[in-house]
Order: structure tokens, then C-alpha cells, then sequence
């Protein structure tokens, strides 16, 4: 569903991505792991046509990501790290226009977007403003905004970063509900070794643009002989202490959890 060969992404002198090579299949769940500042976003940002590739060649359904975006951002979604919804209108009308930017027809999009409240458990909020929402609320409406279109695949970048422990778990049953009722093809990235655990099939970890490590969270234990992610992550990385990122990193991520939170 997701490959790349060579993919490369340069600022300047400086290189975000570095000849990665990457296969995701269909109806994976995939996580892309690794310090602040590893390539990660820019990685999903070249696959979701934001951001064009300096070298290489990536492809999502076997669209070109480069030579077809249109098309490409027909059979995917997509939840930025920082917030997506628009807290001063309703989430019902929220996700009526976000169905208009994706081409929904006209005569489905109401009927989707009150069940897509309904399958997130947001009903009797879908007439509220999303200022009023909580964190986890908000995360629930943007999924349901992502997903309203059945893409093939949902890119998610961080979707739990600054919710409670309940509202991460009610956000990964959403995604696994995805795969499962949906076959959606999920692609995320996350601080969260817990997260990446219960969540992913398989797991990639980049450090300082490169694809260092591949497998199932229990092959990479194994692998590192170590008894948990948060183990095998710090011996796979041999960093610590980058993991907190540059200022400008920090900034963002408090930022999106002060909202959500």
C-alpha cells in the first residue's frame, strides 16, 4: 500500500530524510518512531504530497506521490500533530466541510457525517461548538474528519500527544476499529512506546534521517535483547538525551497539548 525506494527529502546542506526504503501492506498498522527531529513528519508529508521529495520515489496505492498527488490525496487521510479542527463552529459542521473538500457526493455527506459521530461516540456533541470539546473529543472528531472519505490509508502523526490516559485508549480503539471494520491501512508516529506496542504490526525507527531499525515490537525486543520498547528504542538510538528535541519541537508539542488538554 506504502512504498518508497530512496526516498529523500534536503533543507539546504541539511538532510530531513535519507534514502529511506519502505514497504507498508495493506491493512497494516505501521509506526514510525524516533527522536524529535529524526524525519519523521517529513517522512509523512512527502508520503501525503505536502512536502515534495529532493530524491527518490514514494508511492501510496501505487500512486506516484510526486507524478499523481491529486490522486493520491483521493485514497488517503491525514491527522497533523497540531490541531485540525475548527473550534469555533459545530463538529457535525465540521465534518460536513471537510466531506465538500473531499469530494463526498452531496447526497451521502449528511447520512456519513452523523454516523461518523456516531461510530466516534460524539452524537450528542456533534451540535456543540468544538471549543467546548475536550482533548480527546477533539482527537475522535479529526479522525472521524480524516476517515469520512474511506480513505485507504490514514496518516496519523502523534495522534495522542497532551490526552489523559482514557482519552489515548478511546483514541486507539478508534484505530483499531479502523483497521478492523475498515481495513484502513494506518500509518503513525508516536513518542508513546506503550502506544506503538498495542498498536502497530510492525515498526520502523529513524534516527537523524535514516531507517535504522525494522520489525514487529517483540522481533526488535528480541532483537535487543531488552524487555520493553522504551529499552530497545534508547539501545537502538544510543540517544537519550536528543529525544527532547529542539526548542522549537518542545514549543510545538506543548502547544498542541495545552489545546487539547
Amino acid at each position: 500500500m506504502i512504498q518508497t525506494i530512496g526516498l529523500s527529502c534536503r533543507f539546504g546542506a541539511f538532510t530531513a530524510v535519507d534514502s529511506l526504503d519502505l514497504e507498508v501492506a495493506e491493512g497494516e498498522v505501521f509506526g514510525l518512531l524516533g527522536p524529535n527531529g529524526a524525519g519523521k513528519t517529513t517522512t509523512i508529508k512527502m508520503l501525503n504530497t505536502l512536502l515534495p521529495p529532493s530524491s527518490g520515489k514514494a508511492s501510496v496505492d501505487g500512486l506516484d506521490v510526486v507524478e499523481r498527488p491529486s490522486a493520491v490525496r483521493q485514497v488517503i487521510g491525514y491527522v497533523p500533530q497540531l490541531l485540525s479542527a475548527e473550534a469555533n463552529i459545530t463538529g457535525y459542521e465540521n465534518l460536513l466541510i471537510f466531506g465538500k473538500l473531499h469530494d463526498v457526493p452531496k447526497d451521502q455527506l449528511r447520512e456519513r457525517a452523523r454516523k461518523a459521530l456516531d461510530y466516534m461516540g460524539l452524537t450528542e456533541f456533534g451540535d456543540k461548538l468544538v471549543r467546548t470539546y475536550s482533548g480527546g473529543m477533539v482527537r475522535r472528531l479529526e479522525i472521524a474528519q480524516s476517515s469520512l472519505h474511506r480513505p485507504k490509508v490514514l496518516f496519523l502523526d502523534e495522534p495522542t500527544i497532551g490526552l489523559d490516559p482514557v482519552a489515548r485508549r478511546a483514541v486507539w480503539e478508534m484505530i483499531n476499529d479502523l483497521r478492523r471494520v475498515n481495513g484502513t491501512t494506518i500509518f503513525l508516529t508516536t513518542h508513546f512506546m506503550d502506544e506503538a506496542d498495542a498498536l502497530c504490526d510492525r515498526i520502523g525507527i529513524m534516527h537523524k534521517g535514516k531507517l535504522i531499525a525494522l520489525g514487529s515490537p517483540k522481533e526488535l525486543k528480541e532483537r535487543t535483547g531488552t524487555s520493553n520498547l522504551d529499552e530497545a528504542f534508547i539501545h537502538l538510538t544510543g540517544d537519550t538525551i536528543e529525544t527532547g528535541g529542539k526548542l522549537r519541537d518542545i514549543q510545538r508539542d506543548r502547544n498542541t497539548a495545552r489545546r487539547l488538554g
